[in-house]
């Protein structure tokens, strides 16, 4: 990379009273120098606090761009990405349709507060490949989706009570922060600072891969199909269909939350894989294209009791925005069997490379694949891949960050996190697999010695 960078050009950077340090003196920003920058605008420098490397320390890297399986920081280092927007990236980073479809919807304007065709079309889409979503309300992220269906499950069922699953992660939603996985399971934290008892008064949080007996109190049991903020923990034979059943006893509403796997393990998602089929669905992630989205499907007299039509309240200002919907359907509509067919494979793939490069430098490790995921747990503690929270939780979080540095510095990023997912897309093909290939033993035989 060469040349200014025009949001950190030389004048700039005097201006806002930057020292030579932040551009090296030559308009060219530094990772370290835009990180401190930014920690003088934003609380901690980001805006999504696992970016700020707490947990596997040093400084983030800072990307200016990407492109298919790779991103650039805004030093001109060049990373084979595993992260993949946690997921949201499927076809590969500025994927031409894509990019082609938010360039059209822009030229068109970019938020009336009105509806538009897009999003009647992607709704459609997303009910056309999971026959459970008979309606479809979009709106801004994950967090807002699950959030939506815990007051629509209240709503809907006239119940207060909601079940979850320790290490199950539901986003930002103040009922749903009573435990959780990703970045609280890094942070060693229960539940957050912000939340009183009240908000969670009435969520229980149980063992997941264990059948609960419910009671009549229960509005509705959200639960990860396959729990990708744990390391990649896969149901045990048996629970999603006992937790269908379990809901139906009591009158219960089974919700399954999507964001990572909706779209990511196949058209139909989890729901279709394990052949359960829940009353209501959170989506986000691979339904924006890349573009910031949620979306909460489900049966028809469920969905109604929303707001024109019932008494339960949603609206939002950029729910259902023409770039994120216009974007989602590019993205839905590249996919097709032959692709996940092609995403099986490279799973399959990543989870051996990483194993045997582990192995050939003595690290223990473990990939668990589970369709197209791949998990991690490091470490001795367990000679199986984990089923659950506690011995997810056994992973060696110090070998981690060692292995997460290693590989950085060979060029692969890797969530900056012991307990999240791997994701390869259709841009990782064979020739970059190769790659990673190589610079995962470069990487990994650099930390043996």
């Amino acid at each position: 990379m060469t040349g200014t960078i025009p949001y950190c050009d030389a004048t700039t950077c005097v201006t806002a009273g930057c020292t030579p340090t932040v551009c090296r003196g030559l308009g060219i920003p530094s990772n370290q120098g835009i990180f401190d920058r930014s920690a003088r605008a934003i609380p901690g420098g980001v805006n999504s606090s696992i970016r700020a490397f707490k947990s596997v320390g040093g400084t983030p890297y800072i990307v200016s761009r990407a492109e298919g399986a790779r991103v650039w920081d805004v030093e001109g280092r060049e990373l084979l990405d595993l992260v993949q927007s946690y997921g949201a990236i499927i076809l590969g980073h500025a994927h031409p349709k894509v990019t082609e479809a938010i360039r059209a919807a822009a030229g068109d304007g970019t938020s009336y507060g009105a509806p538009t065709p897009r999003e009647m079309k992607l709704a459609e889409a997303i009910g056309e490949r999971v026959p459970s979503c008979e309606r479809v309300r979009f709106m801004n992220s994950g967090t807002e989706a699950t959030s939506t269906a815990v007051r629509l499950a209240r709503g809907a069922t006239g119940r207060k009570r909601i079940v979850t699953f320790n290490g199950n992660f539901h986003g930002a939603t103040d009922a749903l922060l009573a435990a959780g996985g990703s970045g609280l399971a890094t942070l060693g934290l229960p539940g957050t600072a912000g939340v009183p008892e009240e908000a969670v008064a009435n969520t229980w949080v149980l063992p997941y891969n264990v059948v609960p007996v419910l009671d009549n109190d229960v509005a509705a049991v959200f639960v990860e199909p396959v729990a990708a903020n744990m390391g990649v923990v896969a149901p045990a034979p048996g629970f999603l269909e006992g937790l269908r059943a379990e809901c139906d006893r009591v009158g219960a509403l089974l919700v399954f939350d999507e964001v990572i796997t909706g779209f990511r393990l196949g058209l139909g998602g989890a729901q279709a894989k394990y052949d359960v089929r829940p009353d209501l669905t959170c989506f986000g992630k691979v339904i924006g294209g890349g573009l910031p989205i949620g979306a909460v499907g489900g049966r028809r007299d469920i969905m109604e009791n929303l707001t024109p039509l019932g008494s339960v309240f949603h609206a939002g200002t950029l729910a259902g925005n023409p770039l994120a919907t216009a974007a989602g359907l590019a993205a839905l509509n590249e996919l097709n069997g032959d692709v996940y067919m092609e995403l099986l494979a490279r799973a399959r793939h990543l989870s051996a490379l990483l194993r045997d490069a582990c192995a050939s430098n003595g690290i223990h490790a473990q990939f668990p694949v589970v369709g197209t995921l791949v998990g991690m747990h490091f470490g001795d503690a367990l000679t199986e891949a984990p089923s659950n929270f506690d011995e997810a939780k056994t992973t060696d979080e110090k070998l981690y960050a060692q292995v997460f540095h290693a590989m950085l510095n060979a060029g692969v990023a890797m969530a900056p996190g012991a307990y999240e997912a791997l994701f390869v897309g259709l841009a990782h093909t064979d020739d970059v697999m190769e790659e990673l290939a190589h610079r995962s033993s470069v990487a990994l035989g650099g930390l043996r010695s």
